[in-house]
Parts: structure tokens; sequence; C-alpha cells
């Protein structure tokens, strides 16, 4: 009697975490951006990105990389939550991504389950999607059962209240000659006259045609968002974001309810419990998850599948080298955002064509740290030791 062959499963399922190195890059932006933050004095301009990086090695030889970021404030915390809940991984299967997102979430639950606590699991999640989709030496998308090869693209990074009329449009032109398929426009200016003016302006530049959004960063209080939501209506715009606080349910769905221009909010929540309010309430038309925000692509894939079983659109926030892979997983069209900031971090670039963004085809994210990432650095922590 002859035994059966050992199933590459069977293998798989026997590999274990051995090595996890933690990294603290801050990478630094070309100019300080503004948004109606901090036009109404909430924050100050943004100089810098804090990101997490984690990098996670099996006793196999398998590794993955994962990413988390804070903006302004919260990087040093980030870093140190991860330190702390690392060793929890050490010995475990990488396959069991939704039982080590639980674990991570207990061994850190008595600072909470979500804001930073989750924002420092996020890493660790993606890293091990990554780590399963390299192994099966497919990309993301691919895994997770892709929907399409490319999705709809719009640019922010160049639409910042900081950035004067005039170069406003140069950026919104260069995008659209990129091959970016729309424009966000930032408002909520104190002076709402000023963001009517912008708005107006961009739409004859760019024509009938071309999709802009807008977004005022939770900056409007219920009236104002009443009254700019009814003289934006005129403009055709893809949507009005965050025109209301973002723990706001019941405002953004009388908005959502009341106007033709679809509502958009979701990118400051961090649990997908909290998303799951938004859908509840109706407050959004598209939803805007942040992966790395709300504890990585596990989370995200609860709201997501939340969404789709309400007919809410998607619309993921920021991280596109994240996101292009979710959303070509969603099943209705969705929205990824173009920020090209955290392009020196890696060696890979993503492509762009027609209004789209390819979706990569290389296995896992498709991602290498750049040794500009590198030097960047400001701390890094080794748990574990490497095959």
């Amino acid at each position: 009697m002859t035994s059966a062959p050992i199933s590459s499963d069977a293998i798989a399922s026997q590999d274990r975490i051995a090595w996890i190195r933690l990294s603290s890059c801050y990478l630094p932006l070309a100019n300080p951006i503004s948004d109606a933050k901090v036009l109404t004095g909430r924050q100050k301009p943004m100089t810098e990105i804090a990101m997490l990086f984690a990098e996670i090695e099996t006793r196999d030889g398998h590794r993955g990389l994962g990413l988390s970021y804070s903006k302004r404030a919260g990087g040093p915390g980030q870093f140190a939550h991860a330190q702390e809940i690392a060793p929890a991984l050490i010995g475990e299967d990488p396959s069991d991504i939704a039982r080590l997102w639980t674990k991570l979430c207990w061994a850190g639950a008595s600072v909470g389950r979500s804001g930073m606590a989750v924002q420092a699991i996020g890493a660790f999640d993606v890293a091990l999607w990554d780590l399963k989709a390299r192994r099966a030496n497919l990309s993301l998308s691919k895994l997770l059962g892709s929907q399409r090869d490319s999705v709809r693209c719009y640019n922010t990074s160049g639409g910042f209240l900081h950035t004067p009329l005039d170069q406003l449009k140069v950026n919104a032109r260069a995008s659209l000659d990129r091959g970016i398929g729309g424009s966000k426009l930032k408002v909520g200016q104190p002076d709402c006259a000023l963001d009517i003016q912008r708005v107006e302006a961009m739409r004859k530049h760019l024509g009938d045609a071309t999709p802009i959004m807008v977004d005022a960063n939770q900056q409007w209080d219920r009236p104002t968002a009443q009254r700019m939501c009814r003289i934006f209506e005129q403009y055709n715009l893809i949507w009005i974001e965050e025109p209301l606080d973002a723990y706001d349910y019941e405002g953004h769905a009388a908005l959502a309810a009341q106007f033709d221009t679809p509502i958009a909010t979701g990118e400051m929540l961090t649990s997908a419990a909290e998303h799951a309010e938004l859908i509840r309430h109706r407050s959004v038309d598209f939803i805007m998850p942040d992966g790395p925000r709300l504890g990585g692509i596990t989370p995200f894939l609860k709201v997501a599948a939340q969404a789709e079983a309400a007919n809410v659109m998607l619309a993921p926030h920021f991280a596109m080298e994240l996101h292009v892979h979710l959303g070509a997983v969603y099943p209705s069209e969705p929205w990824v955002e173009h920020f090209d900031w955290l392009e020196p971090l890696f060696n890979e670039r993503l492509e762009l064509k027609d209004g789209r963004m390819l979706v990569p085809t290389r296995p896992g994210l498709g991602l290498s740290l750049s040794e500009q990432a590198r030097t960047w650095t400001r701390a890094t922590a080794e748990i574990g030791q490497r095959a």
C-alpha cells in the first residue's frame, strides 16, 4: 500500500511565521499640504507622512510586505503598538489571516478595537495577504477574485486649497493628459463664495464631460452643507465628499436622500463597525474605506461585502498601491484615488491608460521597498529569527 502524496496545501499549512521586521519611515512632502481643516485652524499644514511597514517571513522563506500610515500625528504610536503585538505572530500559520487579525486585536484590546490600535494591525494584515498571494504566484486581486483588470481613477494631489486657481487648472489638465480619469477639488473654505468660484471655473475649464469631485473635509455644519449641496447640483459632480463630520451619520443620510449629487464619506472611520453604521443609516452613495486606516484587508473585505449588499458604490481612500487591487474585486465599478505621494517608497509604478489604473499582475501587491524608503526610515525593530 502506497501513501498518498503530500499536497502543496498540506505543505503550506505546516509553514510558520519566523521573522518580522517593522520600519517607521517618514515620507517628506515637496510642499506643505493644506485642506479645509487647515484654513479653519483645526490642523497645521501637512509636511510628511509617517509610514509603518511590516515585512513578514516564514520558515520556508515566503515573504510578505504590508503598510499602514498616519498623517500629522500618530506615527510613533503606531510603531510602538506594532512592536508590542508583533510577537503574537511568531510561530503562527500565516494562512490563518482572519484568526491572526483577531489575535492581534485582543493582544491590544485595552486600547480599543479602532483607531491607532487597528491601524498598527493593518500593516501585519496587508503583509499576510501579500504573502499568501505571492506564495500562490497570484496578484492580490486575482487571489481575492478579480472582477476587472483596471479601475477608474481620479487625482486628488493636484487639487488642494493651497493651490492657486490658475495652477489648479494646469494640474487638472496635466493629470488628464497623464491618463487619470477625473479630478477632485478641495472645498470647505470659511468663505463659501471662493469654493463656488473654484468649482465653477474648473467645470468651465475641463468641460461638462470630465469627472469632477469635491471634498469639504468635514468642515461644514448642517445648514452650510445643505446650501452648498444645493448650489453644487448644477455642476454635475461625481460626488460631494465629507460635507459633514465623519460621525454625523444622520446628517449625511439627510443629504444623500435630498440631493441628486452623490454623497461620499468614510475615509476617517477606523473600523468595520463604524462603516456599518454609515451603511445602516443610508448615509452614503459612495463609501470610502481606507484599508490601512481601518485595520487592513480583512476588515476592508467586510465593509465591501456590506456595501455590496446595500448597493453602495465604492471609492477607497488614499493608498492606491493597495486599493487598486481591492477596487478590482468589487462587483460594481469603483473609483480609486490617485496620489503619487507614495511612489518614491517603492521600486514599482502603477500604469495609467484612458482614465483608468491598470491592476498589477505581479504576485501579491507587486511592490518592493525602494532604497529611498530605507533612507527615510527612522526606526526599525526585528522580532523572531530569519530562516
